[in-house]
């Protein structure tokens, strides 16, 4: 029994270190966690997030409409409209713990065995991105279902990072 509690414990230390909040910054590199943008042309940017290990994915589709309206207000537009949504990779659901048993027999005797493990992804890269194609505006935001107004939305976003 002690066996099973040390392990236990070591799984879930383990899982613990696999999950790493995805902090909100500018992607380095090609396949660094964060964002990154393209200009397309004067008021037209994809706005890109990959996602950390673990990361989960509102958080991810999160960090890019924050990012689409703070380069909104620093291209000086008051709103934007997304065009086209991408989404790329699969979710790292992190840790995972397995039980398992099973039986046989060894010299007419039956014995039953049971075990325990627990598997994480040692990628260390992205696992989720999220991009938007944005156009931007100025005025009022145009009676569009898929238009920000940018400010709104930093104030409502960016207490969450």
């Amino acid at each position: 029994m002690t066996r099973f509690l040390a392990c236990l414990s070591l799984c879930a230390m383990l899982g613990a270190c696999a999950m790493v909040d995805t902090a909100y910054g500018p992607a380095y590199g090609p396949r660094g966690a964060g964002f990154s943008e393209y200009r397309i042309e004067p008021g037209r940017y994809r706005v890109t997030f990959q996602g950390g290990p673990g990361a989960p994915p509102q958080q991810v589709a999160d960090y890019a409409l924050l990012r689409a309206a703070e380069l909104t207000l620093a291209e000086g537009y008051d709103w934007f409209a997304i065009t086209d949504r991408a989404t790329s990779g699969q979710p790292d659901t992190g840790p995972r713990l397995s039980l398992g048993a099973g039986g046989g027999s060894h010299g007419g005797r039956g014995a039953i065995g049971l075990g325990l493990g627990t598997s994480f992804s040692l990628g260390g890269g992205p696992a989720l991105a999220y991009s938007l194609e944005v156009v931007m505006g100025h005025g009022e935001r145009p009676a569009d279902p898929n238009a920000y107004m940018a400010r709104s939305v930093q104030e409502s976003l960016r207490p969450r990072v």
